[in-house]
């Protein structure tokens, strides 16, 4: 044991450190609990009683001439570097220069806007903090709606008149009370409801609402727009259906659903297995629309008898889930580059 001893103290005194990959060698073998002179420590249990006294003297020794050395190719590295600065290993691969990217929801909002900016639409926007007046009063939601209710909507505790806004809705109020028609426009922005976080549903979330009102303004108008935009969106060989629906602020109201993306509209998959997204029904709803009604266009200061209009709204986030395939909301909130750069 003592030879073991004294070769390890002439590795010791021979070491020479240039930089910190060789500090940390030396830091492995004779600091660390697992180095060369721990196991000698664990050795000397098993020497004679006569010996472990000589010998333990010298492992102290040597671990004392450890600890001192280790000090001193420390302060030594630290002075060759300088302060603040950091000693470079050229022989290292050079670190790939990671370009960011759009965030899914961005890519979404960007096509939408292309969409109906080629229909011939413009970009309005509002305040997120609204009042009650232009997030339902206007838009003729009575005042005993469900959605006025606290566990639906975000009301400021000190004035229960104002309120995080629930739809983008409000900018159309806004924007008509402004200008007269014609009106055509979208209205993309953030929106708040008081619901429990889950894979479908949010209490944070984005919309895009839209506005056509004009002289002899139809149902058919509603109808084109709306297939074009579906259609640009998920492929010219996607179908697409009405359903009869209720809305406050139109009259008729309908919901448009697009074919499953997921299975085809078959109602399963490719093993057989019933389809999780749309139910088994082949459909997938996409948005909510209908024909401005009357009762809006009066608080607004214009003549239903001479105009008429359509408004529609749709969530950026079920547009993107159904679009790429994703399904959990909470994935687009959470920061996950590996989620993020499937979308560069």
């Amino acid at each position: 044991m003592q030879e073991k001893i004294t070769l390890l103290e002439q590795e010791l005194k021979s070491f020479q450190g240039r930089n910190t990959a060789d500090l940390e060698l030396f830091r492995m073998k004779f600091i660390s609990r697992k180095g060369a002179l721990a196991e000698l420590f664990e050795d000397l249990k098993e020497a004679s009683p006569e010996r472990k006294k000589d010998l333990g003297k010298s492992l102290n020794k040597l671990k004392q001439e450890a600890e001192a050395k280790f000090e001193e190719l420390n302060q030594t590295l630290e002075n060759s570097t300088g302060p603040g600065e950091v000693e470079l290993d050229l022989t290292l691969p050079p670190i790939p220069n990671k370009t960011g990217n759009l965030h899914p929801l961005s890519l979404t909002r960007y096509r939408i806007i292309e969409i109906f900016e080629r229909l011939g639409f413009s970009v309005a926007d509002g305040p997120e903090i609204e009042d009650d007046w232009h997030n339902f009063s206007a838009l003729n939601f009575a005042e005993n709606h469900p959605a006025r209710e606290m566990q639906d909507t975000f009301f400021l505790e000190r004035n229960p008149d104002v309120l995080l806004r629930t739809h983008t809705s409000n900018v159309q109020i806004r924007l008509m009370e402004k200008q007269k028609p014609p009106i055509r426009a979208i209205m993309p922005g953030r929106v708040y409801r008081n619901e429990a976080i889950s894979a479908r549903a949010h209490c944070f979330f984005h919309q895009v609402e839209g506005l056509y009102v004009d002289k002899n303004v139809g149902f058919v108008d509603l109808k084109q727009t709306l297939y074009q935009f579906a259609r640009e969106m998920y492929g010219q060989d996607i179908d697409i259906r009405f359903r009869p629906s209720f809305f406050p602020f139109t009259e008729p109201s309908a919901e448009i659903d697009i074919q499953c993306v997921i299975c085809g509209g078959s109602g399963t998959l490719r093993d057989g297995q019933a389809c999780r997204v749309c139910k088994t029904s082949g459909w997938l709803e996409i948005l909510g629309a209908g024909m401005i009604d009357p009762a809006v266009f009066e608080f607004v200061g214009y003549d239903p008898e001479k105009v008429s209009g359509f408004a529609f709204g749709m969530g950026v986030e079920r547009i993107a889930m159904l679009k790429y395939g994703i399904d959990d909301i909470r994935l687009f909130f959470q920061n996950d580059l590996r989620f993020l750069r499937q979308f560069g």
